[in-house]
């Protein structure tokens, strides 16, 4: 097993693998996801209201706390992402976090399906934004502000209504997805 760490020399722009001494050109995207990979996060469905009143969601794992006074959280969109337009013009958003029951929507809400709210059970929440149905939490929010980040627009949301279930979450972690359970330590 081949370990790397990459130190990198803000001044000159160069980069060198601590291991070898090696001299890079740039930050390998590949390498960079799987270092990424190490780190596992909650998997979650953001959800909005399209342009035309249809619901919009995606899945995500971009998502983080940010605030408690007041209540504040984040996540990000690629620019590319063809609802982006929909997540700008609607002012609020719902962040469905899955339970571990939920696997097969995390998979239909990250493939290119058009009808992604077919049979699903959902309800209206803030702002009319969709919230999925036993979620193992959801977070309904307005748009608090949005941010450039590189190839991604950070957004910015004040939670509105919350609500939270016993439900285990879905957790994804070095490319796969599993159940997330607790063990007391003392």
């Amino acid at each position: 097993m081949e370990v790397r760490i990459i130190v990198s020399d803000s001044k000159e722009g160069n980069v060198m693998n601590a291991m070898t001494g090696h001299m890079q050109g740039e930050v390998d995207p590949l390498e960079l996801r799987k270092a990424l990979s190490c780190f596992p996060t909650g998997v979650a469905i953001v959800t909005t209201l399209g342009r035309n009143g249809a619901p919009v969601g995606l899945t995500i794992s971009s998502f983080n706390s940010v605030s408690m006074a007041p209540p504040l959280v984040l996540w990000s969109l690629a620019l590319s992402a063809g609802s982006l337009p929909d997540f700008r013009a609607h002012r609020g958003f719902a962040i469905n976090i899955l339970s571990a029951e939920q696997e097969g929507l995390c998979k239909i809400f990250s493939a290119p399906v058009a009808e992604r709210f077919d049979g699903l059970n959902w309800e209206q929440g803030f702002a009319g934004v969709p919230v999925i149905s036993d979620c193992a939490a959801t977070l309904e929010c307005s748009t608090y502000r949005t941010y450039e980040g590189g190839d991604h627009e950070i957004i910015l949301g004040e939670v509105r209504a919350h609500r939270h279930s016993d439900h285990a979450p879905l957790v994804y972690g070095k490319g796969k997805l599993a159940s997330f359970s607790t063990t007391a330590t003392e």
